[in-house]
C-alpha cells in the first residue's frame, strides 16, 4: 500500500532582486524595495512530501534518514546564507519563493521519492513545486471580516431556522474569513516568477477583500441579495470573481479556499480553460476587472 509522508525543516536565509541587465530605476519599478543591498531575509519552512510502499515496519522511509538527507542536501546550505550567492542556479535566476522550492526540487530528487516541495517565505506567502519542468504553485492568504445572515428569502424564519439554525437569526453573525487563493503558471527563468507578486496581491485585494471587508454580505454585495452567503457559495464567487484579473496578470487561477472559522472551511478550484474562456466571452466588459 501506498502513503505519502510529510518532512518539515527550517532555514534562514537572506536574498536580493536586482537584474544587472536593468537600470536602477527599472529595477526599482519592478522589484521595489525587494532590491535594497545587501538584501533581507525569512525564516524560511520547508516541507518536502515523499511516497512509497509501506514496507514491514510500517514506514515508507526512516525519518531519520531523510532527515540528514534534507540537511546534508538543502538547510545545511541554505542556513545563514545569501541565496544569491550559495547556488549556481541562483546566478541565472533570481531566489523568489517559488524558483527555492523548484532549485530544492532538484537538490532532493536523486535522493527521495518527492512528489511536492513546499516553501513558505513567510505564513502568508508560499509555493509548491511537483517536478513539473517550470511549472508551479503560489499562494497568497490574507483575510477580510464581514457579516453574513443564512436564509430563504421565500421561506419564514421558523422554516430557515430548520435549515440553518442560529445562521438564520435575523440580524446575521460576523466571521473574520480567512482566504487563501493560489495561482499556477510557469517560471521565468530569470526573474524566478510565475506572475508579479505585487499584481498578484493587489489583484485580490482590489476584487476581494476591498470590497467584502467589514460589510453584511447580505446587502452590501449585491450577488448575495440573491445568493445564500454560505461559505460554500462565497468561495465559489471569490473565484469567479478572480478568474479573470489572474489571468491578466500571466498566471492560471488553482484554487480558493476559504476558512470561515476554525471549524468550517470550503475550496474550490479554478475553472477549466475551455469553461472559463466561454464564460470570459459571456461576460459584459463592465464586468472584466
Amino acid at each position: 500500500m501506498k502513503c505519502i509522508i510529510h518532512r518539515r525543516a527550517e532555514f534562514s536565509a537572506s536574498h536580493r532582486y536586482w537584474l544587472p541587465e536593468l537600470s536602477e530605476s527599472e529595477n526599482i519599478e519592478r522589484f521595489g524595495p525587494c532590491t535594497n543591498t545587501p538584501g533581507h531575509g525569512h525564516n524560511y519552512v520547508l516541507y518536502v512530501s515523499m511516497e512509497g510502499e509501506l514496507d514491514e515496519y510500517g514506514m515508507v522511509l526512516n525519518l531519520s534518514d531523510v532527515k540528514q538527507v534534507i540537511k546534508r542536501e538543502v538547510t545545511s546550505q541554505l542556513n545563514f546564507a545569501h541565496l544569491n550567492d550559495v547556488w549556481e542556479e541562483f546566478q541565472t535566476i533570481l531566489p523568489t519563493t517559488e524558483a527555492i522550492a523548484q532549485a530544492i526540487w532538484h537538490r532532493l530528487a536523486p535522493h527521495l521519492p518527492i512528489t511536492n516541495i513546499q516553501v513558505f517565505e513567510h505564513p502568508e506567502l508560499w509555493a509548491d513545486y511537483e517536478g513539473n519542468s517550470m511549472s508551479a504553485y503560489l499562494t497568497i492568504s490574507t483575510h477580510f471580516s464581514a457579516a453574513h445572515r443564512l436564509a430563504l428569502p421565500h421561506l419564514t424564519l421558523e422554516q430557515n431556522s430548520e435549515i440553518y439554525g442560529k445562521c438564520a437569526r435575523v440580524h446575521g453573525h460576523g466571521h473574520n474569513y480567512h482566504l487563501e487563493v493560489t495561482i499556477q503558471g510557469d517560471i521565468d527563468a530569470r526573474t524566478g516568477m510565475l506572475a508579479d507578486l505585487v499584481a498578484f496581491q493587489n489583484a485580490v485585494n482590489e476584487v476581494v477583500v476591498e470590497p467584502f471587508d467589514h460589510t453584511f454580505l447580505n446587502y452590501d454585495i449585491p450577488y448575495f441579495a440573491e445568493v445564500v452567503p454560505t461559505a460554500e457559495n462565497i468561495v465559489v464567487h471569490i473565484r469567479d470573481l478572480l478568474d479573470a484579473p489572474i489571468r491578466s496578470i500571466g498566471a492560471r487561477l488553482h484554487k480558493v479556499k476559504l476558512i470561515e472559522s476554525p471549524n468550517n472551511s470550503a475550496e474550490v478550484y479554478g475553472l477549466p480553460l475551455k469553461e472559463a474562456a466561454v464564460k470570459y466571452q459571456q461576460e459584459p466588459a463592465t464586468a472584466r476587472v
